[in-house]
């Protein structure tokens, strides 16, 4: 399994941390992913933030929601609001997307069950981030933990798997890629 490093706004801030600093405790950690999430700034702010990374990090840079942003990085993932944002209809929102970042960059979206799995495997993307596994302080209401099931439903996916949602840096899964750590990784 490789690391994907989750690198939110919020949790730089709560711990007093720059983007270069969290950069450095993750190429620290040879992740070869890194996703910046910020939930709350504009696309400027946004924008800024990955080209800071770009500095700083030479693996791939996925971006959390702004797909307007994708010149600035190597992909974009969505959740499954964030589709419905879109259009109303997942399977055509991955559509729009996919041709408006073309078929070069990467494409993820957050699963959390084996039906949404199941849907996702008929769709254009490089990846599937799924939980989460257990319960995790960056996201609040989380009302389906999968804990040891999500190794059993990540072997019906077709396309890698990251596995979120308060993973550590030691869990061992067999049909999970990507262990995705956010504060993990600064404690």
């Amino acid at each position: 399994m490789q690391l994907y490093a989750l690198c939110d706004q919020d949790l730089l801030q709560k711990h007093k941390l720059s983007i270069e600093e969290f950069v450095s405790i993750a190429n620290k950690h040879d992740a070869v992913l890194l996703q910046y999430r910020d939930k709350k700034n504009n696309i400027e702010f946004i924008k800024q933030q990955l080209i800071k990374i770009r500095l700083h990090y030479d693996g791939f840079l996925i971006v959390n929601d702004t797909y307007e942003l994708i010149d600035y990085c190597d992909g974009v993932h969505l959740g499954q609001e964030d589709l419905k944002q879109i259009d109303e209809d997942i399977f055509k929102a991955t559509s729009i997307v996919r041709k408006f970042i073309g078929d070069e960059k990467l494409f993820g979206i957050s699963t959390h069950n084996e039906t949404e799995v199941l849907k996702a495997n008929e769709m254009d993307l490089n990846y599937i981030g799924l939980g989460a596994y257990k319960n995790t302080t960056t996201k609040k209401d989380i009302s389906n933990i999968l804990g040891s099931s999500i190794d059993t439903i990540a072997s019906k996916s077709k396309h890698l798997v990251a596995a979120i949602g308060g993973v550590k840096l030691n869990d061992k899964f067999e049909n999970i890629n990507y262990l995705v750590v956010g504060s993990g990784l600064i404690k």
